[in-house]
């Protein structure tokens, strides 16, 4: 069977090493320039490749394509391959085939990342045979060369889940649904949503969905009446018929065979977007048999990614966070809603047609200064320059610290939180927040 992997990134190299290792014919083209650790790989293995520049007949000659997520249904290439008959699938549905092993999958608008770590942290720490793959950054098909987990926790965008087709969870989470990424899905809210809902696709009696029952999207685009599995929705907010729920600081599962009490007041995660992530992880931890003590412990001891609410340090009860990650509305309102002390609040960037009028009562109530990081920062300034009562705008990280530490009182919190995309000063939203954290440690605190 010939096979060609379309990306040279992170799950098309993974893709090629499974398949070279299931003595597929595999052939990798990337319209770009492939990084020297993937080129190694590919090398290593002795697997062609070819960069900067797709050449169709060899593609074309393929039994099927595995097409990285970043490349969209539009390009070239997977036009022409769809018109041949050319079945394309994602890395995921690829990998799928070889283990038996288990799936847990998360997806969401936001929050994905965070609950993907805190559930592989809470089975993890309980002794569960589990991987860590998907949208997190790790490829599940080199993964399942190896294959020594029952379990995979997978995160997946709604990329990953548009090719996925025989592919089943085991346990399938779904956060939240807000517009994002409207431009791969023709500006229509119903086909963003029709992509995360796949997340529950081919489901049985035996498998399980968790989902937000609070969440008014989700609720529209679930058929639950067609639904093969079991629902387990999550709720904030009382929901009828929602089976986990929040009561203060705990966390209340009531599934059948699975009940649960869990303590979540030790867990350094803030605000509500988070109480969300909690519930769906602990939900996922009690559908796998780990005991309340034993999650509790976890909760405790668990650390989440970088630029995601992250705290830098306090200096001189001043705390600094690093949100980077938030680089939409929804996301920066979770941390502005999650923050209880005045901020300094670091926004802008890259606009991604924001309606930044969801801010408007938590920025009135809650930011004292607004710090504009972007070249074009007129929408920001308009938005919010009637509200908060002092604003600024710079090209600067340094000279966004710096205000934060001047313009900041004791108890106050500077919040890197931008609502929009880094590309304008930045390379990507990390080297966005590892700069603020620098700029921290050399002005704040002076390293």
């Amino acid at each position: 069977m010939k096979l060609a992997i379309l990306g040279a990134g992170e799950s098309g190299v993974g893709a090629a090493l499974l398949a070279k290792a299931k003595g597929l014919d595999v052939f990798v083209s990337d319209m770009g320039q492939i990084k020297d650790e993937y080129k190694a790989k590919l090398a290593t293995a002795a697997i062609p490749y070819e960069e900067g520049t797709h050449t169709f007949e060899r593609i074309l000659a393929a039994n099927e394509i595995v097409k990285s997520p970043g490349i969209p249904d539009k390009a070239a290439i997977i036009r022409e391959a769809t018109q041949k008959g050319i079945p394309v699938i994602s890395e995921i549905e690829f990998a799928g085939r070889y283990t038996d092993a288990k799936f847990i999958c998360i997806t969401g608008t936001n929050g994905k990342t965070t609950t993907t770590l805190l559930t592989y942290h809470l089975l993890k720490n309980a002794g569960i045979n589990v991987g860590l793959a998907g949208n997190i950054g790790e490829s599940l098909a080199e993964k399942v060369i190896d294959n020594k987990h029952e379990y995979y926790v997978v995160e997946l965008s709604s990329f990953q889940l548009d090719n996925m087709y025989q592919f089943k969870a085991h346990i399938g989470v779904l956060l939240n649904i807000t517009p994002d990424h409207l431009d791969r899905y023709g500006y229509d809210l119903n086909k963003y949503a029709a992509s995360k809902m796949r997340i529950a696709q081919n489901m049985s009696g035996a498998d399980y969905f968790i989902y937000n029952s609070d969440d008014d999207i989700i609720r529209n685009a679930f058929d639950s009446a067609s639904f093969g599995g079991t629902t387990i929705p999550f709720s904030l907010q009382g929901a009828p018929g929602a089976k986990v729920l929040c009561e203060g600081a705990h966390v209340k599962v009531n599934v059948k065979f699975f009940e649960g009490d869990v303590d979540a007041s030790r867990s350094a995660l803030i605000g509500k977007h988070n109480q969300y992530n909690t519930m769906a992880a602990v939900a996922v931890a009690k559908l796998m048999g780990v005991e309340d003590s034993q999650i509790e412990k976890g909760l405790e001891t668990f650390e989440n990614a970088e630029h995601r609410l992250q705290v830098i340090t306090v200096s001189r009860e001043v705390t600094y966070i690093n949100d980077s990650k938030a680089t939409n509305v929804e996301a920066v309102y979770y941390a502005l809603e999650g923050i209880k002390q005045p901020i300094i609040w670091i926004a802008g960037g890259v606009d991604k047609g924001n309606d930044y009028s969801v801010l408007t009562d938590l920025a009135k109530e809650k930011v004292k200064v607004l710090v504009c990081l972007g070249k074009d920062n007129d929408k920001l300034k308009k938005a919010f320059g009637r509200i908060v009562p002092v604003v600024v705008e710079t090209t600067s990280i340094e000279y966004a610290v710096r205000m934060g530490k001047l313009l900041s009182t004791p108890g106050d919190v500077v919040l890197l939180s931008p609502a929009c995309a880094s590309f304008d000063l930045f390379n990507n939203y990390e080297h966005r927040g590892q700069r603020f954290k620098e700029a921290v440690e050399k002005i704040v605190l002076k390293k």
